[in-house]
């Protein structure tokens, strides 16, 4: 079984793509067939910043919809940019 590749939407390149589609809608299939793992792990971690910056909760549904809307804004608009205030954690 082949490898599934996308020309990457964020990162403008074509790579491995998703195994498949990070949920079941419109949104879910066309990451699917644009977003590269590699990708999607970038927005994974850029997620956790939103969350824990923003104190979003996944269970609420206007939470949801902040979280839908910065995805989309990640991988297909101008980029989902950090809040302001946002500092980088130091190691």
């Amino acid at each position: 079984m082949s490898e599934h590749k996308v020309f990457c939407a964020k990162l403008k390149r074509e790579l491995p793509g998703l195994p498949e589609p990070p949920f079941d809608s419109e949104l879910g299939k066309k990451i699917y067939e644009n977003v590269s793992q590699q990708a999607w792990g970038q927005w994974m971690e850029h997620c956790k910043m939103l969350l824990n910056e923003y104190r979003l909760n996944p269970a609420r549904k206007q939470d949801q919809e902040v979280i839908v809307q910065q995805m989309e804004q990640f991988f297909f608009g101008e980029g989902s940019a950090r809040p302001a205030e946002y500092v980088p954690p130091t190691h």
